[in-house]
């Protein structure tokens, strides 16, 4: 089993050479590095390249023509990837020495499992420990709970609880993720963790294997209340008819892109995929339901009948917070 890790960098120096350190540090050494560089302006790219003349493993950088952006330069990074197994990498974490030990492990035991993620240690921008685990945010006991008793799946439809810093998936799923769409309310951890979940089983390590940093110029990152619910009803936009039927919208569009890519995958022999047709089912369903909470721009009166129904049909229980959320439907 080969061990691939994507890093992509954009001006990056201040924190780049622990990330670096922390791959080389690894009891498991990956077989390659690929970096993708969104054409930084400061000093990463001879950071990058004065470690892969040092480096026990061979590491490529790539410098994209013109900026991507951070998901179109994951989307690189991730085609440019040789090994059976991609692990994801963000320039500002720091790795702790067994996270490709263990997720090699979990991988060689399960050949079902198509993606593992972990929990991390979030620090600042000092290094120093902040007094939190990441899944206090992104991932509650809650979740948790749910992902185990219906699969990572159902769970991710509904939020995405997986950080790409501590991720990592097989590589065999590349046909099914690439390209990650740029237009869609998620970024490429988002959309490569329920493509994968939508065609195998996900592993959640509890212990955390990355030290995730917390800083003022980070591009993205999670914090306390960061995110939304995973029914919606804390939303993307402003919490008017509007922005709901523009967040409803948006997800709307992320069911029916992953329904598409899913077709166009299994047709083109990607697959075999199991469960497709319920997996597709389930989207179809899913899409329907987000067009009754996203038709916010009728009168009460006009709504109740479509949330009663969909109440009945218990797709808000499935899908949404039950009651609760039928409740905040019909009196908004």
């Amino acid at each position: 089993m080969r061990l691939s890790v994507a890093l992509c960098t954009y001006n990056g120096e201040r924190f780049l050479q622990e990330q670096l350190d922390s791959i080389a540090a690894q009891t498991r050494p990956p077989d390659e590095l690929l970096v993708g560089d969104d054409r930084s302006t400061d000093g990463t790219r001879r950071l990058v390249e004065s470690f892969a003349a040092a480096a026990p493993f061979p590491v490529s950088l790539h410098v994209n023509e013109v900026r991507l952006g951070s998901t179109r330069n994951f989307d690189r990074a991730v085609a440019l990837c040789s090994g059976d197994i991609i692990a994801l990498c963000d320039q500002d974490d720091v790795w702790l020495p067994e996270k490709l030990r263990r997720f090699e492990e979990v991988f060689e035991a399960d050949d079902r499992v198509g993606l593992v993620f972990s929990d991390a240690e979030v620090i600042g921008e000092d290094s120093r420990p902040a007094g939190s685990r990441l899944w206090d945010w992104t991932f509650k006991p809650a979740e948790r709970r749910a992902m185990r008793r219906r699969g990572a799946f159902r769970t991710l439809l509904r939020r995405n609880v997986v950080t790409g810093a501590a991720a990592a998936f097989r590589a065999r799923f590349k046909p099914l993720v690439l390209p990650i769409p740029d237009d869609l309310n998620m970024i490429h951890d988002g959309w490569i963790a329920l493509v994968v979940a939508a065609v195998s089983r996900v592993a959640a390590l509890p212990e955390p294997l990355v030290r995730y940093r917390r800083h003022a110029g980070q591009q993205l990152g999670v914090s306390p209340g960061s995110g939304l619910k995973g029914s919606g009803e804390r939303f993307a936009f402003d919490d008017t008819p509007d922005g709901r039927a523009g967040y409803w919208a948006g997800e709307i569009k992320k069911a029916e892109r992953l329904a598409e890519r899913l077709r166009r995958a299994a047709a083109g022999g990607a697959g075999p995929f199991p469960d497709l047709d319920a997996t597709l089912a389930v989207l179809a369903e899913l899409a329907a339901h987000y067009r009754v909470r996203g038709n916010t721009r009728a009168s009460r009166a006009e709504r109740a009948p479509a949330v009663l129904a969909d109440l009945l049909r218990l797709r808000y229980h499935r899908y949404s917070n039950g009651l609760s959320s039928a409740a905040l439907d019909l009196i908004r």
